[in-house]
């Protein structure tokens, strides 16, 4: 075979995959949403930033809001990635910011993107409200995304307990903010989230997703609302994964309009919720949440 025949013939192979998938390890930077990001070529998100210019906003504008009247907010971003999420809070707001991150994968894009940033601390870690959760847990990863399964890759970081999380860190401000976004997982961490840091009445921003959460070992997602409600949580805005307001809903009423998380993509539009859980004792943050999702909603 010559040359040109062996090219040509690697050109049509090559033709059928994503070169972006083939060479996903290669490392790019790209601007995504108002920051500069170094990131593995195969990752997504620079794809949902520009076909949906709403995506992953919610929980910027929600830390701004906060921001405006606690400083420096106290955030912690549990499934932090390549650290899109903390980059864009801290170019708008007077933060400290704790990154839990479990997947080595993103760990090095985590460390180069915000490491350097003395407003950051990066808690290398799989989080679980017990050590023994984490037992068989390996890396499934997709497009930029990681959830731990018992059929992954088994070469997570190692677990770190929430309680322990809230030991080990001391060091900030009161927190007022918690991101999770653990692909399924969301639901389990989040309850002894909201009691670890009961003190300072944190908004949970987290993704809601019934089969996520079903596939994580939750059978019944909805338990998470009477969960946050024994904790003293009262209210919930919700988004589309899109970045688009949908309800602003008190939590008793969330369980029934969750139904449609189970019915079809066509019948609904979207994959998941963003949320937005506000303590009853929270004026502050119920104001914030109210001027991104207005009630008439």
């Amino acid at each position: 075979m010559t040359n040109s025949s062996w090219l040509r013939q690697l050109a049509k192979y090559l033709a059928r995959f994503d070169l972006r998938e083939v060479f996903g390890d290669r490392t790019v930077v790209r601007n995504v949403q108002g920051v500069r990001l170094a990131m593995p070529w195969s990752h997504r998100l620079p794809d949902y930033a520009r076909l949906y210019p709403t995506y992953g906003q919610n929980l910027v504008d929600l830390a701004v809001g906060l921001g405006e009247i606690d400083k420096p907010l106290g955030v912690i971003d549990v499934g932090a990635n390549i650290g899109d999420s903390a980059a864009q809070i801290l170019a708008r707001v007077d933060a400290r910011v704790l990154c839990v991150e479990g997947d080595p994968e993103y760990l090095p894009y985590l460390e180069r993107n915000i490491g350097s940033d003395d407003r950051c601390v990066i808690e290398f870690g799989l989080l679980v409200t017990e050590l023994s959760d984490a037992a068989g847990l390996g890396a499934v990863r997709a497009g930029g995304t990681t959830r731990f399964a018992q059929d992954g890759a088994g070469d997570g970081a190692t677990p770190v307990a929430v309680a322990e999380l809230a030991s080990r860190h001391q060091e900030l401000p009161p927190i007022r903010l918690v991101k999770s976004d653990t692909d399924g997982y969301d639901t389990t961490l989040i309850p002894p989230l909201a009691r670890a840091y009961a003190e300072s009445r944190p908004v949970l921003f987290f993704e809601y997703d019934h089969d996520l959460t079903r596939k994580a070992g939750k059978p019944n997602p909805v338990a998470v609302w009477a969960d946050l409600r024994d904790a003293g949580y009262s209210s919930v805005g919700i988004w589309d994964n899109f970045g688009k307001a949908l309800h602003l809903l008190s939590i008793d009423d969330v369980p029934a309009r969750a139904a449609i998380l189970d019915a079809p993509f066509a019948d609904r539009g979207y994959y998941y919720w963003d949320v937005a859980v506000v303590h009853a004792d929270d004026d502050a943050g119920k104001a914030v949440v109210e001027r991104l999702i207005p009630k008439s909603r």
